[in-house]
């Protein structure tokens, strides 16, 4: 299918809008298209993620992975201007969204590119895995991404995912759980799970 967001070439006809919009108290302008998941809106999942989000202790760059236009790296990016957040997407069409709200919000501690998940990703020390993964590619992608973020993190690095109960927040615990060895639901808003690994 060509249409979905997890295309690495959406087929839907191009239909850029921008708008504005508030992330933990920060004001960004983004420009979104069809074919790019939540054109209209940050989506609830990733705003209580970013509000949710506490830097790990350890020193370190972060990867956003899925991270489509760019409002979770963004944001993140911005609050902590000593880190590097690198972002990553398969969707050509969201990875060239992503450069362009990087530069029109004046965010440039980033590193965007594209990538069928850590398939280019050369850094393995991350102190933090961000991700609000892409449900409709299915179970098996998305706890692929659990997998190699635990090789991806420093010791003391944080994989922080945001995943609905009703799309399988159960079972990204339970696999969480059996890579790292624990998992921590930071919060839960409307039917949304924001839940923390740390790799010890």
């Amino acid at each position: 299918m060509k249409n979905h967001y997890y295309s690495e070439t959406p087929g839907t006809e191009s239909k850029r809008e921008t708008w504005d919009f508030l992330l933990n108290g920060e004001k960004f302008r983004f420009t979104t298209d069809a074919g790019v998941f939540s054109k209209k809106e940050v989506d609830f999942g990733s705003r209580v993620l970013i509000e949710s989000f506490v830097p790990p202790e350890v020193p370190g760059d972060y990867i956003d992975v899925g991270c489509g236009y760019g409002p979770i790296g963004l944001s993140l990016a911005r609050a902590e201007q000593d880190r590097v957040v690198q972002m990553v997407d398969i969707n050509e069409r969201a990875i060239e969204l992503a450069k362009l709200n990087a530069d029109k919000n004046k965010v440039d501690n980033v590193k965007i590119y594209k990538s069928y998940l850590f398939a280019e990703v050369k850094d393995n020390e991350f102190a933090a895995v961000i991700t609000n993964p892409p449900i409709r590619a299915g179970k098996t992608v998305v706890h692929q991404i659990f997998e190699e973020a635990y090789h991806k993190l420093c010791v003391g690095g944080e994989l922080w995912v945001v995943i609905q109960k009703k799309q399988g927040a159960p079972s990204a615990m339970d696999k969480m759980e059996q890579i790292f060895g624990q998992v921590e639901t930071v919060a839960k808003k409307k039917g949304y799970y924001i839940l923390r690994a740390i790799k010890v």
